[in-house]
């Protein structure tokens, strides 16, 4: 067999496991074992497998990942969620769909201590779901609108994504998280906007029902909206430190998990060690997970590599005749299509490898790049059949709404075409992502 044949049979192996349900960590591992061996031999392909467990892992960025988790977990038990919800349900009274936008910049605001789209997803489902029906929302509008909210963790700073996607394309941890700021921002807005729109379009998705809190001055509003001084804190210690040069992101991590187990004693929410070890468990576990999927799409990766089939479709690609817009939004559309039936890392594990030498070789920023790669993951995570997000969204809704995965995905679609909007934007002026790191960072 020939190493082109290999990489095809590569990627086919890989396709059919995951077709078979087969965890996608376990998946990547022996589609690349089987491959290798077959190209190499057994004792070369256990080798191979052995170095990259090591060496793929063995790098201080790893290290930043279980503490970003861990920082999230604290977070969420420590009830930080609840005071960005309701600081900026406070100011956002008035406005049309005030709830849901109020979900969307508070997602945004505590994805800046938190970098799981599925937890956000979980914890505003539990919180502001119960207020949206109180005040008799359309459900298909306000499950639709917290599902799609959720991915802005993936987004905003500090984001496992973004340290995932740095480690396959070797690109700046902070560089990555800088560029992921304006566009995050940008998303919520357009959320904003849209729901604006659309309440004001059919008032029957949001009756303005009457709130106890409308009924406060402007002053009592900015005192409630100051309960997020916490997070705020949080995140200027984490993205500050690493900004100023002050912390590499692995100490950033560690002083951010450290200062939000500090507040949440502090504020009273972490008065039992039972508290800190459910957290600590619960980081554990999502850490062994997602480094069983990471070494297997790294190892997956560089088998890849060594069949040449990435650097023979990169050249083959340059000798076409066609602008490169075109190559782009090809790559985009099969980027799209995986987000539906695949989880983010094996679509970078997939694609990376062979997109990326391509990209840079046409002239392309990794670091824009990677903003809109975060993006359709974002799109995919709403976006059946594996929407990730709607799965997490219906999980958390008590049997007696009478809410269907039908109703969800349902209710995303709009959010998914302002997805779609931003995505356009970001590539027609890559100067949003480009721009703030280079401020920071040079």
């Amino acid at each position: 067999m020939d190493f082109i044949t290999g990489g095809v049979l590569c990627i086919a192996l890989l396709l059919i496991l995951m077709a078979t349900g087969l965890q996608i960590g376990l998946a990547f591992v022996l589609s690349g074992l089987v491959v290798s061996s077959m190209l190499l031999s057994t004792k070369s392909a256990l080798s191979l497998i052995g170095q990259v467990s090591y060496f793929s892992i063995a790098t201080p960025t790893w290290a930043c990942i279980p503490l970003f988790i861990l920082m999230g977990s604290f977070a969420a038990l420590g009830g930080f969620a609840r005071r960005a919800y309701n600081g900026v349900n406070a100011l956002s009274q008035g406005i049309p769909g005030s709830l849901g936008v109020a979900t969307c910049y508070s997602c945004a605001v505590f994805g800046a201590i938190s970098g799981s789209s599925i937890a956000t997803t979980a914890i505003f489902g539990k919180m502001a779901l119960p207020e949206m029906n109180r005040l008799r929302y359309d459900k298909t509008f306000s499950v639709g609108c917290i599902a799609s909210a959720g991915t802005f963790a993936s987004m905003i700073p500090p984001s496992m994504m973004m340290i995932i996607y740095a480690l396959f394309t070797q690109q700046s941890v902070g560089k990555l998280f800088a560029a992921g700021i304006i566009p995050g921002f940008i998303t919520a807005t357009v959320y904003s906007l849209s729901i604006m729109y659309r309440v004001k379009k059919n008032p029957e998705l949001a009756p303005s029902g009457v709130s106890e809190k409308k009924s406060q001055t402007f002053g009592q509003k900015w005192t409630e909206a100051a309960q997020m001084w916490p997070v705020i804190v949080i995140a200027v210690v984490v993205l500050g430190g690493i900004y100023s040069g002050l912390f590499t992101p692995t100490e950033a991590a560690a002083a951010g998990a450290l200062i939000t187990l500090v507040f949440g004693w502090a504020l009273g929410t972490f008065r039992r060690m039972s508290t800190v070890v459910t957290a600590m468990k619960d980081s554990a576990n999502t850490t062994a997970m997602l480094f069983l999927i990471n070494v297997g799409a790294l190892f997956y990766s560089r088998v890849l590599a060594v069949t040449r089939l990435p650097t023979e479709l990169t050249m083959m690609l340059q000798n076409f005749d066609v602008p490169r817009i075109f190559i782009l939004i090809g790559i985009l559309l099969i980027m799209f299509f995986l987000g539906m039936i695949m989880v983010p890392v094996g679509i970078y594990a997939l694609t990376l490898p062979i997109v990326m030498p391509m990209l840079i070789s046409l002239g392309y920023d990794p670091i824009w790049f990677g903003v809109i790669a975060l993006k359709l993951t974002e799109i995919g995570a709403i976006t059946p059949p594996v929407g990730l997000n709607v799965y997490a969204m219906k999980g958390v809704i008590p049997r007696e709404s009478n809410i269907s995965l039908e109703d969800i995905f349902r209710g995303i679609w709009p959010f998914c075409l302002c997805d779609i909007v931003v995505l356009i934007i970001l590539i027609i002026f890559p100067q949003l992502s480009t721009w703030l790191p280079e401020v920071l960072l040079g």
